[in-house]
């Protein structure tokens, strides 16, 4: 073949691949969309007599991040029209510190911990979560009538909620004064008041939490896609392949596992990191965007790697950093006692998951940040990063059951990894354009599988096409140069 046949081949395949990494982009920028905004109040009454009548204030309390919320704002936005007594307090509490300040304190005041939204807080009762109109609506309509009735018949005077104090301790006081007073209760409702989030019944399952439903897919299908690791999957396919030569399945089983246990407490301190730095500054609006446009960044790039591998800006392991990882590997083979191999192995782990942390890092990060978007209790947030690792690692530790079973070595071809690459860098790219655009949409239930379709046909089709067309574009000119 001659040099400048050759040349032409590449040009044609180059110039191919830049086509396609282009519509690759195009395809991701074309998916999600808008949010609610809000008119924050800062009144605190329960009730109070005007112009002869009683009329009632409703707090509701709502998130961006919550889908229950959204279906709740048109039904609850039209309650002021139809009760003309009703006064309504919207406050968003997911980016607005004071109103998050204010349910803690209402809530406080009734008995009650400020965790789930959407909530109502009125006649000094407090339910939350929200199903439909026909059922959760029609229930806060006429508990909000039984109220106005009863405050109408005893013609009460004004009764004040607590205003958001300035400090915890005030926080605190207010939370002991702040229900109503009047004789010795609120007034009666209608019918009853819920205090859990909404619920539904599942036969075999039993209750059902649907507020948070969504968390844990979105826990699975993000993990279940950072799992798929090509960083992860050559330093432990490599080591697996070194073990071949001890010549003891239990020794592999043992090494492989060792090393998954600890890819997994890394990653686990990692996210952890992630987490405690969004719940520290994440009441800013823009740490979600930056978040988001940092993730686009780093799934363009694995993107990139698919059409032009390892050429440029580049999240592989880099090259100068695999000889001290082999070198770490082989000398577990010359280890002399047990507890010097598993001391290797932990070392090599921390080592190579320092260097995994670039292959994948954008995935952490936007579900650290999805996560703090909810307001959960801090044990909760540190089971989902549990959740998330135990995930992570069940592709890892399935190679490992696969090589000790099958006793044999294989390696991860450059291909593979590429499609790999491809697919997580997709993903990746589509939950930062989500969290950027619509960070609400992470909290639907249906959203995580639609990006991990559209990440699957994104894939496949580039795949498909750099194979038939790239690939042919790039013989047709050997060919003809030759």
């Amino acid at each position: 073949m001659s040099t400048v046949g050759y040349g032409s081949a590449r040009k044609g395949a180059s110039a191919l691949r830049t086509i396609w990494f282009v519509i690759a982009v195009l395809a991701l920028i074309l998916v999600p969309g808008p949010v609610f905004a809000q008119d924050p109040a800062n009144e605190s009454t329960w009730w109070e007599a005007r112009g002869g009548d009683a009329m009632v204030h409703l707090y509701f309390y709502w998130s961006k991040t919550c889908p229950h919320c959204r279906e709740a704002h048109p039904f609850v936005e039209e309650l002021p029209e139809r009760y003309p007594w009703l006064i309504l307090h919207s406050l968003e509490i997911s980016e607005n510190r004071s109103n998050a300040e204010h349910y803690s304190v209402m809530a406080q005041a009734l008995g009650q911990e400020s965790l789930y939204v959407p909530a109502f807080i009125f006649c000094g009762y407090m339910t939350t979560g929200y199903d439909r109109a026909e059922t959760t609506g029609q229930a806060l309509a006429a508990n909000l009538e039984s109220c106005h009735a009863w405050l109408v018949e005893n013609k009460l005077a004004a009764v004040a909620a607590p205003a958001v104090p300035a400090t915890e301790e005030a926080a605190a006081a207010a939370a002991g004064v702040a229900s109503p007073s009047t004789d010795e209760a609120a007034p009666p409702l209608a019918g009853g008041i819920s205090e859990e989030p909404t619920t539904i019944a599942l036969p075999l399952v039993g209750l059902l939490n649907v507020q948070g439903l969504s968390l844990p897919l979105l826990t699975l299908v993000i993990a279940g896609m950072d799992a798929f690791n090509p960083c992860a999957f050559f330093v432990l396919m490599f080591l697996l392949s070194l073990m071949v030569h001890a010549g003891s399945r239990r020794r592999m089983l043992l090494i492989g596992g060792v090393f998954v246990l600890f890819s997994g407490l890394i990653y686990f301190v990692f996210m952890a990191a992630w987490l405690n730095l969004f719940l520290v500054v994440g009441e800013l609006v823009w740490i979600t965007t930056l978040a988001g446009l940092i993730a686009v960044a780093i799934g363009l790039i694995n993107i990139k790697d698919f059409f032009w591998f390892k050429q440029g800006v580049s999240l592989s392991i880099p090259e100068r950093a695999k000889p001290g990882l082999y070198q770490r590997s082989r000398s577990l083979l010359k280890a002399s006692s047990l507890p010097a191999m598993l001391a290797g192995t932990a070392v090599l782990a921390i080592a190579a998951n320092s260097y995994e942390l670039l292959c994948t890092s954008g995935f952490p990060m936007v579900y650290t940040r999805a996560l703090t978007l909810h307001e959960l209790p801090t044990l909760l947030f540190y089971g989902y990063l549990a959740a998330y690792n135990v995930v992570y690692v069940v592709p890892l530790l399935l190679i490992v059951l696969l090589f000790t079973l099958r006793f044999g070595a294989r390696k991860l071809s450059e291909r593979e990894g590429r499609v790999l690459k491809l697919l997580s860098g997709s993903m990746m790219a589509l939950l930062g354009i989500t969290l950027v655009v619509a960070p609400a949409l992470l909290n639907e239930v249906t959203t995580a599988l639609l990006l991990l379709l559209a990440a699957g046909i994104i894939t496949a089709v580039l795949v498909w096409l750099d194979r038939h067309y790239i690939h042919r574009e790039h013989m047709g000119h050997a060919r003809r140069g030759s």
